[in-house]
């Protein structure tokens, strides 16, 4: 709680940097870009000015929802037969996952664009003092917790790929070796960067010396980017995606994203399914699993059938479609992956849930500046046509899905998750416990998860025996974690409580999150 605002985020000095603002007089969108730049030194796998994302924000001056969509769009040309681009393989503990890397992986960057725009049009203070905490942090240096420490051991496939990324990140004083826990990180290129960027805006990166620098490394190195498509890149301003839950409004990243719709979808196949005993009541998981199941498969349905985008959302909401879907449920349920999240809001009510990422990272780092290119065209779960089939100049979906949600009354609440494919089962879940459950915002997050990808129904460790059962005997493949893991996602949310105007928060601690008061 406090006076003048809050962050709950994946990273204390994310969050500080947020709260610095707040206490500076700045709202919560000058806020929400002071962390994310702050974020790229405290979090650099997961945030990048070299990847992009998404915000959903309340206007308090005109109580508005918005959606400012700043993804990864595709390259205007098809990739050369001299494309640099190849797979890695990255280790969770209990599973694995196949990326691809190279400079042939980047999709052209939205985050830089995107920030300036939403300070334009939102914020109140100078880009200067904005960029300031993170500046300061590249300078002074960030040490190392435990949480990115692991983060960097998961990918360190990625940050070992090229000299220029393996020096960035390398333990002071040993080279060729990443940081461990405890040690610090220092960023002095990318500090000069961010000073310049307050300077020279956003032409910098798209037009300017960093945008030619990464067009003649794609020319040569076998990139896709070209300086036309830096260049030509837009943010677009969206309506948000609306549906109901059990009485509550929910504001969520639209189409052509996919995300905020598969979660819609979902809450669609569970809206006349009573709760049947509480979170941990096996029917009821089953239930959630089963829709978890069924929205993967009409994911792909859609695919199969030429929907996309837009046109998806027409396809997925058929009435006889969400009936027979809904019937497959209801017939189970007798039956005994480098993204994060900032939510803020201020004193005035504005609030900001925005969720960012550069997939894992290309390897690829822009001489420098300290920035590592996205590999948004290397992620499988982006290109669900498979690599290399991508349109031309096409903003890429995202499984990315920061929402607001609007209880009968008065709260809102900001949510996002990081987690590749596991961000709409996350979100699904903690907006389930919170408006369902009734639970505050804190055990709402913290309570364990279930996932279900590629037949597989991953349950997060804390379940009672009794539901575990339950669903061994709805699914032939159940494996159970024996710890809770950054695989289930990182929500991290805030709270505003119309009635008195008390804010509260909570981080993710799968994700290092935390929620600081300004």
């Amino acid at each position: 709680m406090s006076a003048n605002g809050l962050c709950a985020a994946g990273h204390p000095e994310t969050a500080e940097a947020a709260c610095a603002i707040l206490r500076a007089g700045g709202n919560a969108f000058d806020a929400v870009v002071a962390a994310n730049l702050a974020a790229t030194v405290a979090e650099p796998v997961l945030c990048s000015l070299g990847g992009g994302g998404f915000m959903v924000a309340r206007v308090a001056r005109d109580g508005s929802n918005r959606c400012y969509d700043f993804f990864t769009q595709t390259p205007r040309r098809a990739p050369s037969d001299a494309i640099d681009f190849h797979p890695v393989t990255v280790d969770f503990g209990s599973t694995t996952q196949d990326f691809h890397i190279g400079l042939g992986a980047a999709a052209t960057p939205g985050m830089v664009k995107g920030l300036f725009h939403i300070h334009r049009e939102l914020g109140r203070l100078p880009m200067g003092e904005v960029v300031a905490p993170a500046v300061a942090l590249a300078r002074d240096g960030v040490r190392m917790n435990a949480l990115q420490a692991y983060i960097h051991q998961v990918v360190s496939p990625i940050y070992l790929a090229s000299p220029e990324a393996a020096r960035l990140f390398a333990s002071p004083g040993q080279p060729g070796r990443l940081a461990v826990e405890g040690e610090v990180l220092r960023f002095p290129e990318l500090a000069d960067t961010l000073e310049t960027l307050a300077i020279e805006q956003e032409d910098l990166f798209y037009r300017g010396e960093i945008g030619q620098a990464i067009a003649a490394a794609c020319a040569t190195g076998g990139g896709c980017l070209t300086l036309e498509d830096l260049a030509a890149y837009r943010v677009a301003e969206r309506r948000p995606l609306f549906f109901r839950l059990d009485g509550a409004r929910v504001f969520i990243n639209p189409p052509p994203s996919c995300g905020g719709m598969l979660i819609a979808f979902a809450a669609d196949l569970l809206a006349q399914i009573p709760s049947a005993g509480g979170p941990d009541d096996g029917t009821e998981l089953t239930a959630l699993a089963t829709a978890m199941a069924l929205t993967n498969k009409a994911r792909m349905d859609a695919l199969a059938a030429g929907r996309s985008g837009p046109d998806a959302r027409d396809y997925l909401f058929d009435s006889r479609r969400l009936a027979r879907y809904r019937a497959e449920i209801l017939g189970r349920g007798h039956a005994p992956r480098g993204t994060t999240h900032i939510s803020v809001a201020d004193a005035a009510g504005n609030i900001a849930s925005m969720t960012v990422s550069n997939g894992e990272g290309c390897g690829y780092v822009v001489p420098g500046t300290g920035i590592m290119l996205n590999n948004m065209l290397g992620e499988e779960d982006l290109n669900p046509r498979g690599f290399h089939r991508w349109q031309p100049d096409e903003r890429l979906s995202s499984m990315m899905a920061p929402a607001l949600v609007y209880e009968r009354d008065g709260s809102i609440h900001a949510l996002g998750s990081g987690g590749s494919n596991r961000i709409r089962s996350a979100m699904l879940q903690v907006m389930l416990n919170i408006v369902r459950h009734r639970l505050p915002l804190a055990p709402a997050i913290e309570r364990p998860r279930i996932h279900y990808e590629n037949g597989v129904l991953n349950v997060e460790d804390g379940f009672p025996e009794a539901a575990i059962a339950a669903l061994g005997e709805a699914f032939d493949d159940v494996r159970v974690w024996p710890t809770r893991n950054l695989y289930f996602g990182g929500a991290h949310g805030v709270s505003f409580h119309g009635a008195d105007g008390r804010m509260s928060g909570a981080g993710d601690p799968r994700r290092g999150g935390v929620c600081l008061p300004a």
